[in-house]
């Protein structure tokens, strides 16, 4: 069983920056699959930006140029880089792994950690 824990979230003002962390236990190996989904109020979730165990990143349109998302792969942390933030970057961003296979969504969430920033 994984278990994810997210951290990092909170208010800000649109320009400013937030790096949000998730950090995994439960596994004995790296995990093929990290990620952040987020969902804002009457929204769908929609993935954000993933990564693989080997380091290969995509990322939602929306985000491209002002996120950026890195791993620690011993220690299955993840990380997500948050500048240039808009009131559109507004919701509940949830931390999302894969045990073995390298596409999200996961199997396993985090409580999630809500990002708000005001105009």
């Amino acid at each position: 069983q994984v278990q994810l824990v997210e951290s990092g979230g909170g208010l800000v003002q649109s320009g400013g920056s937030l790096r949000l962390s998730c950090a995994a236990s439960g596994s004995d190996f790296s995990l093929a699959f990290m990620g952040w989904y987020r969902q804002a109020p009457g929204k769908q979730r929609e993935l954000v930006a993933g990564i693989t165990r080997g380091g290969i990143t995509n990322y939602a349109d929306s985000v491209k140029g002002r996120f950026t998302i890195s791993r620690d792969n011993a220690n299955n942390t993840v990380f997500l880089q948050m500048n240039s933030l808009k009131p559109e970057d507004t919701a509940v961003y949830y931390c999302n792994a894969n045990r073995i296979v390298r596409v999200g969504p996961g199997n396993y969430w985090g409580q999630g950690t809500q990002v708000t920033v005001s105009s």
